[in-house]
């Protein structure tokens, strides 16, 4: 892994505690000189994270939309800025750019982020490091659905391979760099159909 993307809230959240690893997983990013891929907001955790990373020294590499800039929600102090047409080829651009996924706490714009990158490793279409931080239990409803997703029938167990989840940077980080998915056939046909 050379950089890493980090799909994160635009807002900071009820919780310090998310402030806080934000900064710590951007500390460790450039300790570990690992690139930050994000989406080039100022603003919420994002910034947050990218602060950090410039702080310690690291390279940031924010890839924004053009309307996103225009509302001057841009950082202007990155190393690196990319302007996109949408938001569309805003991801594609942060899912090629980087060699790794993290998911922090945030809303609706980061879970789109991380599953489409979950579904791209399900599909065998990727097979890079996907993990998430689950600060003070913020990813555990999550969890449970994609448990529930599975005894339903509609994923194999053996996707939970697909990303790791720890509840602090440095061991989500580790468990990155020892990520070794299993796939299965993603098709299958349940019981009752073989009655």
């Amino acid at each position: 892994m050379q950089k890493i993307a980090v799909y994160c809230g635009s807002n900071f959240g009820e919780s310090k505690a998310y402030f806080d690893a934000a900064q710590e997983l951007g500390q460790l990013l450039a300790e570990q000189q690992l690139g930050l891929v994000y989406g080039g907001g100022k603003v919420g955790l994002m910034g947050t994270v990218a602060d950090a990373v410039l702080a310690a020294g690291g390279h940031v590499t924010g890839v924004i939309p053009t309307f996103l800039r225009e509302m001057e929600k841009a950082h202007t102090g990155l190393s690196e800025l990319i302007e996109t047409p949408d938001m569309t080829v805003r991801k594609q651009k942060m899912i090629a750019l980087a060699d790794g996924y993290i998911a922090m706490p945030g809303g609706v714009g980061t879970f789109e982020e991380w599953f489409e990158v979950l579904s791209m490793a399900q599909l065998q279409l990727q097979q890079k490091p996907i993990g998430l931080l689950d600060i003070e239990g913020f990813y555990q409803p999550l969890l449970r659905l994609i448990e529930q997703t599975i005894a339903a029938g509609f994923m194999p167990a053996s996707n939970l391979s697909l990303f790791v989840v720890d509840s602090s940077p440095q061991g989500l980080l580790e468990k990155m760099r020892a990520y070794a998915p299993v796939y299965s056939q993603k098709w299958h046909d349940p019981a009752w159909k073989n009655q």
